[in-house]
């Protein structure tokens, strides 16, 4: 295989960085995808996982000698798919012989398999196949949920529990059984065929939406964005809308991820910090996608058959459809979310519409909800409500109650660029 040279002039130690930084970054935005293809290779979650660890740590020993490849999918789905092989033969008579078989001929096979594959055309639409078996009917919804974001997405157990508000243990425990449960039931690795897809749909959904979240507010980090795991959502968005054209969610669902990703250059500014919707630059929204994420949602409405995504969409096209942040229209926007809350009762979205109805009715109204939000206890780790909160008791003058509030939203808050514009506020205050 090809590869292109990384030899710089002050020697081996910049080799080695330009090598370990192309590793970090194939991981990032790779990763998903070639999981997604060993597993279906290998038929195995666990095994298809190390063996890409594995395939990682030979990059970071080969490439600084060997230059990065020019194909970095290709190179590490094959040197992958040969610790595969490694694996099930080394492990054919040991602890692993329930998983991978128990003779030399299941190397074989799967040696076989992996030698048929195309490897420049190994991915395809394996992402949407691993999304399809992750969620089938017989795992509980949750579970189905979380092991695709485990595995195609890379969100590591925390990121995920918080998504669920769930604790780490409890969800770790989850995946586990959810592993299990399809490699003893032999579910099948594929996109079911259309008589069973409506079955699977909701928690298809789910996922896509999930992983486009993580990427558009990312939950830990230094990044207030990651880019890739967005447009791998949309990737993921459009092609199932291809796959299921008379699916008005999945339309709803796309059009929600084109518009609020259409918002992606405003809402950094160039040393990284937050910028808020009604601060942002509207001319550096897309507007291409805005037109096309609107042609999506009619589309999708006159079906009438009508779904939270459809709803959430509604609402980001209001924010799109208004020049200037004072030209909104809060008032429609609370009543989507009162569609949306009888949709979808769950405190995240009840706090959403708090937000609403303070900019339609004054900050008093709001807050009150907000506080009562706050008294179930069902948000006290989520600092979006404490920051929600800091902010109306700021708009009201009551600062020390908002300072307070501030503080207990950084405390919470794992995503530095969030921490940061958090700081910033509770230092105006």
């Amino acid at each position: 295989m090809a590869a292109k040279s990384t030899h710089c002039a002050d020697g081996s130690d910049v080799r080695e960085d330009n090598a370990r930084e192309a590793v970090a970054c194939a991981f990032r935005q790779e990763s998903g995808a070639i999981l997604a293809t060993l597993i279906r290779v290998v038929g195995d979650f666990d095994l298809a996982d190390e063996a890409m660890q594995d395939a990682f740590a030979s990059a970071l020993r080969h490439w600084p000698a060997e230059g990065v490849p020019d194909n970095v999918r290709a190179w590490i789905t094959t040197v992958a798919k040969r610790k595969a092989i490694d694996r099930v033969r080394r492990h054919q008579v040991r602890r692993r012989r329930e998983i991978v078989g128990q003779s030399l001929r299941e190397a074989e096979r799967v040696e076989s398999a992996m030698n048929d594959e195309l490897i420049d055309n190994a991915v395809g639409d394996d992402p949407l196949r691993l999304i399809f078996t992750c969620c089938h009917p017989s795992l509980a919804f949750e579970a189905q949920v979380a092991l695709t974001l485990r595995t195609l997405c890379g969100l590591t157990t925390p990121e995920i529990a918080r998504a669920f508000v769930l604790q780490e243990s409890t969800l770790a425990q989850r995946i586990t059984r959810a592993k299990r449960k399809i490699r003893e039931a032999g579910i099948p690795y594929r996109i079911p065929p259309d008589r069973l897809l409506p079955e699977r749909v909701e928690a298809v959904l789910m996922v896509i939406y999930l992983v486009f979240n993580e990427g558009y507010a990312a939950s830990i980090g230094d990044a207030m964005i990651r880019r890739e795991l967005c447009a791998e959502a949309i990737r993921l968005g459009r092609v199932l809308v291809e796959f299921m054209p008379d699916e008005p969610e999945a339309m709803g669902l796309l059009a929600l991820m084109l518009l609020q990703d259409s918002r992606r250059d405003a809402r950094v500014g160039e040393d990284e910090a937050l910028i808020l919707l009604e601060d942002q630059n509207r001319s550096l929204w897309d507007r291409e996608q805005i037109s096309e994420a609107f042609e999506l949602l009619q589309t999708a409405q006159r079906r009438r058959r009508f779904g939270q995504y459809q709803v959430q969409a509604a609402i980001a096209a209001e924010h799109a459809r208004a020049i200037r942040a004072e030209d909104t229209d809060w008032h429609r926007i609370v009543q989507h979310y009162d569609v949306l809350v009888s949709l979808m009762p769950n405190p995240v979205v009840k706090l959403n519409r708090a937000v609403a109805v303070a900019m339609a009715c004054g900050p008093e109204e709001g807050l009150a909800l907000v506080e009562s939000l706050a008294s179930s206890g069902e948000l006290v780790s989520y600092h979006y409500l404490h920051a929600t909160k800091a902010d109306l008791l700021r708009r009201l003058d009551r600062r020390a109650e908002a300072r307070e509030a501030y503080r207990r939203a950084i405390s919470c808050c794992e995503n530095e660029a969030e921490r940061t514009f958090l700081k910033y506020r509770l230092d105006l205050t």
